[in-house]
């Protein structure tokens, strides 16, 4: 694909197809190229999707960075990586950009099996000043001093366990290392918690504002003091303690030389100021302020969560394109924020809590509706478990809602602080199974293992909107411990789902459909799969059997007892690992009641998915409709080939 009249890219644009390229243009040309790329992003992205607000925000910062840094010899680090798209567009990927999460596409994230430009792959927040870290620690113990490690961490980011950890150790590495702190006020939804106010306390000090200028004026004089480079950085630092906010600076406190905060979107002043930086030795943060959305008005002016991946959209008048006007049935998502609002009605002990995932969750409008017992915790997995037990000591009910694949940054708090003690904590797990074009990284595949195997906990998924209701009334109920309910990104199969809700006995399946030759168990959303794949089952003259177990832990053994007493032939499906998941529960349980039958197990199998649409991606897994017509097919011709054999 080359520069074609659909996506056009502008004359200097154009040119570049590597950093070297871009370091071939004189800094006044840096403006001209900052909108050009800006503008290629508008255009596909607009008609393409993927994630918008966030990578427009650091145009000029990405353009500075290659600029300045021997890219990829020196090592960049994105954190989080949907802000990089303009750093694939600039190390070789400009023309294969349209393809941009799409299936056997470009990944929406840095990728390092994509290019040598992507030193780390980042999908998940706040892993970046580790892992720059880490490479800064092993190039010096290789001899490799003059090897530059940056990392670009969002504000949001920021506020994750990891990234304290990691300033901590760095501040006692005597590497180098040099931390971009992308301050957007934002990660999806707006950024929550202290830091942030300490950081909009810094970007507004008049204190700092009167010194502003004494402080730039003498980092633009360092590159010419050569060899004394040194000496006048501890006069910069002597400016700062001295001048901002007092004496008191957090990232000075961590050993850190902080500089800012500057401009971000002027692409000029920060080639000259990364000139500078890289002749400080040692831990370094730049505080950069930034706009998500920057240069295209509607984002700028507009809703910043929705502008973070908003979809196809009109990018000259912003509208967002929706297709025609339908009844359809709603997202899980939204059953969830709805359903959750309706239950703490009536339970005042009920609490929503989630880590940055407020609209994400639909857990805006339990916000707007009952601040005071909503909890958005910024992005901070573990803390959102362990508040939540903490609540639940004290006979409070959470809810924390938590995308399936964030739950593994949590896990030991699951263990420890919560099924330990038996504590009755809801964790309500979005986003479980494929999640289509945020690919390998946001996949809920491992959710259904991860917690079958922990002690006291209850393991539970709907297979539609009523099953979800019918959970959550089920979950909030007294002395039910820990409890899990999975459901998929994405809409559900009930129109009119505002049931009356109903006491779920745990642990118990219900029968869909009955059969005679072959039974189909399934657990959670797949189930309505088995529910198309019966109309060519139907066609077939084929009589299948079809059971939605709801509970992969426990299990309803009764129900288990009168299948196996009666089928011979049996496949299990699920939106998850088949390694250690609702099939392997299934097979444990033949095994341990010394049951002979033929399982064919229908779910993940044991490899990374990439990114592509679910269905796409529930084809290649071989769990879709097509694929559970074709398993029945094939065990019912190899059981008649062995008869007439």
């Amino acid at each position: 694909m080359r520069n074609t009249p659909e996506y056009p890219q502008g004359p200097l644009l154009s040119k570049i197809n590597n950093p070297d390229d871009l370091r071939k243009l004189n800094k006044n040309q840096l403006e001209q190229i900052s909108s050009e790329l800006r503008q290629y992003i508008i255009d596909i992205v607009s008609e393409k999707g993927g994630h918008f607000g966030a990578s427009l925000g650091v145009v000029e910062l990405t353009i500075a960075l290659h600029y300045v840094f021997n890219t990829p010899v020196d090592q960049l680090v994105w954190d989080v990586g949907h802000q990089a798209y303009g750093h694939k567009i600039l190390t070789g990927r400009k023309e294969k950009f349209p393809t941009n999460r799409i299936y056997k596409g470009l990944s929406g994230f840095p990728k390092r099996s994509e290019s040598v430009y992507d030193t780390f792959g980042v999908g998940h927040s706040s892993t970046s000043i580790s892992a720059a870290l880490g490479m800064a620690v092993a190039s010096k113990g290789n001899g490799e001093d003059k090897k530059q490690h940056i990392a670009v961490i969002g504000d949001g980011s920021m506020t994750a366990g990891i990234a304290f950890e990691a300033l901590n150790h760095a501040g006692v590495e005597n590497s180098n290392l040099l931390i971009i702190l992308n301050d957007n006020c934002m990660s999806i939804d707006s950024a929550v918690g202290a830091l942030k106010e300490y950081l909009t306390d810094i970007s507004t000090s008049k204190t700092y504002n009167k010194a502003k200028n004494k402080l730039w004026k003498i980092l633009g004089k360092i590159s010419k003091f050569g060899p004394n480079a040194q000496a006048v950085a501890k006069k910069v630092e002597g400016v700062i303690k001295s001048t901002l906010l007092g004496e008191s600076n957090y990232f000075e406190s961590l050993n850190f030389r902080y500089f800012g905060p500057i401009d971000g979107h002027d692409a000029k002043h920060l080639v000259n100021v990364l000139n500078d930086l890289k002749d400080i030795p040692g831990p370094k943060i730049l505080h950069c302020l930034t706009v998500k959305g920057k240069g295209y008005s509607p984002a700028e002016q507009g809703d910043s969560t929705k502008w973070h991946a908003p979809g196809l959209f009109n990018k000259n008048t912003g509208d967002f394109i929706v297709g025609k006007k339908k009844k359809i049935p709603p997202k899980y998502q939204d059953v969830f924020g709805e359903t959750i609002i309706e239950l703490a009605k009536k339970n005042e002990q009920i609490v929503g809590v989630t880590p940055a995932m407020l609209s994400g969750s639909s857990l805006t409008k339990m916000m707007e509706e009952m601040p005071e017992r909503t909890f958005d915790v910024g992005i901070a997995e573990q803390h959102a478990v362990t508040f939540s037990a903490g609540m639940a000591t004290q006979g409070k009910i959470p809810f924390c809602n938590i995308y399936s694949s964030f739950m593994q940054r949590a896990y030991d708090q699951v263990i420890h602080d919560v099924a330990l003690q038996n504590l009755n904590v809801i964790f309500c797990l979005d986003r479980g199974g494929l999640v289509g074009a945020d690919g390998a990284t946001h996949h809920g595949a491992y959710d259904i293992a991860f917690f079958r195997c922990i002690p006291n906990m209850i393991v539970s998924a709907p297979m539609n909107e009523e099953g979800l209701r019918n959970l959550m009334y089920t979950a909030q109920l007294p002395n039910q411990g820990p409890f899990s309910i999975r459901y998929p990104r994405g809409n559900g199969v009930m129109l009119d789902w505002k049931t009356p809700f109903k006491k779920i006995e745990i642990g118990t399946g219900e029968m869909i459909k009955e059969g005679e030759e072959i039974a189909i168990l399934s657990f959670g959303h797949p189930g309505n799969f088995v529910v198309t794949a019966q109309e060519q089952f139907n066609k077939d003259g084929l009589n299948i059997a079809h059971y939605d177990l709801r509970f992969a832990k426990p299990l309803d053994e009764k129900l288990l007892h009168s299948i196996f007493q009666k089928f011979t032939k049996i496949i299990t499906i699920e939106d998850g690992c088949l390694q250690g998941g609702f099939g392997s529960s299934i097979l444990e349980f033949m095994a341990n009641n010394n049951y002979q039958a033929q399982v064919k197990m229908l779910g993940i199998p044991d490899t990374f998915i990439h990114h592509g649409t679910q269905n796409e991606l529930y084809n290649d897994c071989q769990f879709d409709v097509k694929a559970i017509v074709n398993s029945v097919h094939n065990i019912l011709e190899k059981s008649l080939i062995s008869q007439v054999g």
